[in-house]
């Protein structure tokens, strides 16, 4: 049988239509060049100039950001962009999967800076849900270095066996996102850093987020500590589910 117009006009539709589902969006398929990343610094530089004309030496002379702001180094979750603040308003460290550890001295040194020297009033941890650093943790695939970083998730995973046991693989791994947060929170609280500003009477307080890449929202998992007798209440706490 021959095919009518109508249907080849129907099957060209569906071909269409399946190719902009699958398609990947525009900005994963556009060339990124070096040329083209400083082409746009220019056309930002010259747009803020023109909408803000002291944006730039107001910020050149000093940065007073009250948030430190240490989260995953996903590209899907740029501090700024999503807490809609501008360059100098939030301190950002970012490394896999949000993770603390004891003897990571560069994240005790942005701690250590921002703390002492910036004074931030808010420590925010944030985690993100689809995180590959946490998936990681809970395979067991060997994947060289990163296993060392991520040794304190599946330690983490380890220790709530019983709570994520009967769990999908994905609502268990958005579950490991929350609890390492809840503990890279109780980790920060616990360094001499904070332990101290807290005994000078610092204002300071330490959250834990977690940010959703379907809709762009912040959870905000209940988790706050901001005094020396908090520390000891968090731990008590079960960790809260977004």
């Amino acid at each position: 049988m021959l095919a009518t117009t109508a249907d080849v006009n129907h099957d060209q539709q569906q071909q269409q239509q399946q190719q902009q589902e699958t398609a990947p969006p525009a900005c994963c398929t556009t060339p990124i060049t070096p040329e083209l990343l400083l082409s746009n610094n220019k056309a930002w530089a010259a747009e803020m100039t023109r909408t803000r004309p002291d944006f730039f030496t107001s910020l050149a002379e000093q940065q007073q950001p009250q948030v430190l702001w240490i989260g995953c180094s996903d590209s899907r979750v740029p501090a700024n962009q999503l807490l809609k603040l501008d360059p100098g308003e939030v301190f950002v460290h970012r490394n896999v999967a949000a993770i603390i550890h004891g003897n990571d001295i560069n994240a005790h040194v942005v701690l250590q800076y921002a703390v002492e020297v910036l004074k931030v009033k808010h420590v925010i941890v944030c985690g993100h849900y689809g995180c590959g650093g946490v998936a990681a943790a809970l395979s067991d695939a060997q994947l060289g270095l990163i296993d060392y970083w991520i040794r304190v998730v599946k330690d983490l995973h380890l220790q709530h066996e019983g709570e994520l046991k009967g769990l999908s693989q994905q609502e268990k791994c958005d579950r490991m996102v929350e609890l390492n947060v809840h503990a890279s929170v109780k980790a920060i609280a616990n360094t001499p850093v904070v332990q101290n500003a807290w005994a000078k009477g610092q204002e300071l307080a330490i959250y834990g987020w977690c940010y959703r890449l379907s809709d762009g929202i912040l959870q905000d998992l209940d988790i706050k500590i901001d005094s020396i007798a908090g520390v000891a209440k968090a731990h008590r706490v079960q960790p809260k589910k977004a």
